[in-house]
């Protein structure tokens, strides 16, 4: 049995059903389970593994719920950098065809590290693009390597240009392949198990770059093997023009033809929705992925995150991929998601005389309006925990995982800041994790990744993103 003890954390947030809040408190785990939480003279005191908390604050680990992993080798990329979402895939299709095993383990690793390392604990990737050999077993090693929970998505494209999808052919699947394809990594890898590190989704890329005939398979075979379902949805305009277009129904409702909505779907983006059709995601079970960073960047819109909630629907957050945000720092989207909420909510017309509005410091009037720096963080923990379907981590209580991060309270970044440390998380600049901890085993250790040298990684992958560009 291996056991760890962190200890003497100024602030602990447990995001437990009480929501408490701890002063010079602790955690102590067994097999990468929490046996006991509380203050540190209620705790053992030894244990195998112990992590000295002193000065820090203390959270649940983060969960990712949308993220594509490969595009880390092309952030920035100059082609890309000034288009929305339709222009901006058409400029990168190609390139990432072209992506290799060694160089999509490359990637993968480069962008964990930077997950672990901004507090991030559970990962789900979507990668819909297999050519050039590429595949999810290389995603997976990627993860066990570093340590990360990780829900990996067998994705796929099968609708190329000649039939009327936006990919080109030459970067598209055979779709018999792909469900079989599919099936082998669900039986090879999928774990259901309490505290399981590896998962797997069964995720076409999104409605423009399947066939109706892909989309009703693939949600056949998940619910056969009890998987998750994912893809893109509502994350433009162009995309509602395209299904209005094609088959006469905005998205949502023609999702629905194909078996894709229920509690085992959730959605990446869902910014352009109606009030009717967030009440049928709630009736559905559906959840969301809000990845505010990369909305912004493509231009593509603001979610109506308050409203999901609001309504019930289960909503987590998503760095989105790594060449459209182009990052992959949790800490950063946490911030992002709180500041514009309260921009869309600030949008919203005002109640009253409009002329007045201007003037009273009590608009929004109703205080339920404002997205609060708590909220933001649920969000990112027990909210992803859900998207996920997942009731094991986003927690910091007994029989949860043990996967959690601390931040140093005593720096410049948060001086003035605490008189709320926990506010202080969210409203003051993203910072890095000085611990992070996954299934019991530190990730990141005083700032710096436990699991994997990262230079030689770093030297790796800027060749291949070099490479993979250049030879387009």
């Amino acid at each position: 049995m291996k056991t760890l003890l962190a200890t003497n954390a100024e602030i602990l947030v447990t995001m437990d059903t009480e929501r408490r809040e701890l002063k010079n408190a602790g955690i102590y785990a067994e097999d990468g389970i929490i046996k006991k939480v509380g203050p540190v003279g209620e705790l053992p005191q030894a244990a195998d593994t112990v992590i000295d908390l002193s000065g820090q604050i203390v959270l649940p680990g983060f969960v990712n719920c949308h993220h594509h992993l490969n595009q880390t080798l092309t952030r920035c990329l100059p082609a890309a950098q000034n288009n929305n979402l339709f222009p901006w895939l058409q400029a990168q299709y190609r390139i990432w065809a072209r992506i290799t095993p060694e160089a999509s383990r490359l990637s993968a690793l480069v962008g964990l590290a930077e997950l672990a390392l901004s507090g991030c604990t559970t990962v789900f990737d979507h990668t819909y693009l297999f050519k050039n050999g590429n595949s999810a077993d290389c995603l997976i090693d990627a993860a066990r390597e570093i340590g990360i929970r990780f829900h990996c998505s067998r994705g796929s494209m099968s609708l190329g240009e000649s039939r009327g999808g936006l990919p080109p052919d030459d970067c598209v699947e055979d779709e018999d392949f792909i469900l079989k394809d599919t099936q082998r990594v669900i039986e090879t890898y999928h774990d259901a198990s309490h505290g399981a590190m590896t998962r797997i989704v069964v995720a076409p890329c999104a409605p423009f770059t399947v066939t109706p005939e892909l989309l009703k398979e693939s949600a056949a075979l998940a619910r056969h093997y009890k998987v998750g379902l994912h893809t893109h949805l509502c994350e433009t305009l162009d995309e509602e023009r395209y299904t209005l277009s094609r088959f006469g129904m905005r998205p949502v409702e023609w999702m629905e033809t194909v078996d894709w909505l229920g509690e085992d779907v959730w959605f990446a983006h869902a910014i352009h929705v109606d009030d009717d059709e967030i009440r049928h995601f709630a009736r559905c079970g559906c959840g969301a992925a809000h990845c505010p960073s990369s909305n912004m960047r493509l231009a593509s819109g603001i979610a109506p995150i308050k409203k999901y909630m609001e309504a019930g629907v289960n909503v987590g957050l998503g760095v989105d991929g790594s060449a459209s945000n182009d990052s992959s720092n949790m800490m950063q989207e946490v911030r992002a998601a709180f500041l514009l909420a309260r921009l869309k909510m600030g949008l919203r017309p005002p109640e009253g005389p409009a002329k007045y509005m201007h003037l009273s410091p009590s608009h929004p009037k109703r205080s339920n309006e404002w997205m609060t720096a708590r909220e933001t963080l649920e969000l990112a923990t027990l909210g992803g925990a859900r998207v996920l379907g997942r009731g094991d981590i986003g927690a910091i209580a007994e029989g949860m995982c043990a996967d959690f991060f601390s931040l140093d309270l005593h720096t410049v970044d948060f001086a003035g800041a605490l008189h709320d440390p926990v506010a202080a998380v969210v409203f003051c600049a993203p910072q890095k994790a000085r611990y992070t901890v996954v299934n019991g085993r530190v990730v990141v250790d005083q700032g710096r990744m436990a699991t994997v040298d990262l230079m030689p990684v770093i030297e790796q992958h800027n060749r291949w993103s070099i490479g993979i560009a250049n030879d387009v």
